[in-house]
């Protein structure tokens, strides 16, 4: 018999395996806010509870969540999602400053990344979660080579509920995490492992503030929803003014 923790991890790597036929080909950036393909199988439908038809779909939408760049590399992380449900994580790169994209990590179903952030040139950290009714089973995609390949570890062995509100590394060993709890306690977490595992530091029915934390605009790259095209534009701060680099659409798709 497979332990409680070892079938949560590999229901985990499960769930990105199925995800994988999702992934685009390369975007090329014309210029124009571009769409990233989206899709819905009857499978997840049927998991969702969703009911769309010919007659009435349900819209996709891309939402991205945090931008970060590191050397030549630049990453957009977030979800597709109809207005109801969250069908997958999405992951979008590039290293040609903004020309080309692709997908470094298959997307993973019901689930959404969060928050980017590399220590060097070389490791780096994304945070996310399985979206439902309620977030649960915190996960983090890690990388050591730069962001050309991700791995995904979770956060807990055990099923567990809520998602990771910040987290913080002040070298490639050592970090720390904020847990958002559906209800009940706020946790912090630490790593001396790098994000391999966690160690449970505090818990407060107040919420916790780490030690450090960068804010959202020092990394000098930005989201700005575009209403007028309807999309996210990804932006990088020059000397006198914010220019754009690249744009997504915001509706990718349909579930019929």
């Amino acid at each position: 018999m497979i332990p409680m923790g070892r079938f949560v991890s590999l229901l985990l790597a499960t769930m990105v395996i199925l995800c994988a036929d999702t992934a685009p080909k390369q975007l090329e950036n014309s210029g124009k806010p571009m769409r990233v393909p989206a899709e819905c199988k009857q499978s997840d439908l049927q998991t969702l509870g969703l009911t769309c038809t010919e007659d009435e779909p349900c819209p996709l939408y891309l939402e991205l969540s945090n931008v970060e760049a590191n050397g030549g590399r630049i990453f957009l992380a977030g979800n597709i999602h109809t207005p109801t449900q969250t069908l997958s994580s999405i992951l979008l790169g590039s290293a040609d400053g903004g020309k080309t994209w692709m997908e470094p990590y298959d997307r993973v179903r019901f689930s959404a990344l969060e928050q980017v952030e590399f220590i060097d040139m070389e490791y780096g950290w994304i945070s996310g979660a399985t979206m439902g009714a309620l977030p649960r089973d915190p996960f983090f995609l890690l990388t050591s080579d730069g962001g050309k390949t991700w791995r995904l570890r979770p956060l807990f062995e055990e099923p567990h509920p809520g998602s990771i509100e910040r987290f913080w590394f002040d070298s490639r060993k050592s970090g720390a995490l904020l847990l958002s709890p559906n209800d009940g306690n706020y946790e912090m977490y630490e790593t001396m492992t790098g994000g391999e595992s966690w160690t449970l530091k505090e818990v407060s029915p107040k919420p916790l503030k780490l030690a450090q934390a960068r804010a959202s605009a020092d990394g000098g790259w930005r989201l700005r929803p575009n209403a007028k095209n309807r999309s996210y534009d990804v932006e990088i701060k020059d000397t006198n003014d914010w220019q754009r680099v690249a744009s997504f659409l915001v509706e990718v798709g349909v579930c019929k």
